[in-house]
């Protein structure tokens, strides 16, 4: 069993400074709202007694990560195939007015590319990289993936989950 969690809260106040440009923007750490979040979803029952965490390498991920090793006593394992949404499938960084407008299209289409020769990856796109990482792992008993709220909702069908929040998944039936 897979219990998906999504990152705390990200603190973006450095945004557009030092490092924190383009791709940089995903090296902010979790605001201290952000840690709470991780903390109080570190207690819920369903994550107790799991065998392993997985997760983004972005740093919000890895910091959520951290947290719930440290309170769980849980190894990290990092899965570079567990990164957000990239608004161009090519990988090539887009400035942000053309990210939001990817975003919107991908919102609007619900992760469905429609005929216009959009490059944003959609939802089938993100489940056909995260599902094989998942299979790596099915031989584990319970599983904690920290991850970004439009990969947790491309692979299992919960709508957009806040942050902190925990999704169930199971690959029965998935793969």
């Amino acid at each position: 069993m897979f219990y998906f969690v999504r990152h705390g809260e990200t603190d973006y106040t450095e945004r557009g400074t030092k490092i924190y440009q383009g791709h940089g923007t995903n090296l902010a750490p979790l605001s201290e709202t952000g840690i709470g979040q991780i903390r109080k979803a570190a207690k819920d029952i369903r994550l107790q007694e799991a065998n392993l965490i997985l997760c983004s390498s972005y740093t919000r991920a890895v910091q959520s990560a951290a947290i719930l090793s440290k309170e769980l006593g849980l190894e990290i394992r990092i899965e570079t195939d567990l990164h957000e949404w990239v608004a161009n499938d090519l990988y090539i960084y887009e400035d942000d007015h053309t990210a939001e407008k990817a975003y919107e299209e991908y919102v609007k289409n619900k992760g469905i590319h429609p005929d216009s020769g959009c490059r944003w990856e959609d939802a089938a796109t993100i489940r056909r990289r995260v599902l094989p990482v998942l299979q790596k792992y099915a031989d584990v008993p319970k599983v904690i993936v920290i991850g970004h709220g439009m990969m947790i909702e491309a692979v299992t069908g919960v709508p957009h989950p806040n942050c902190g929040e925990i999704v169930p998944f199971s690959l029965v039936g998935k793969e």
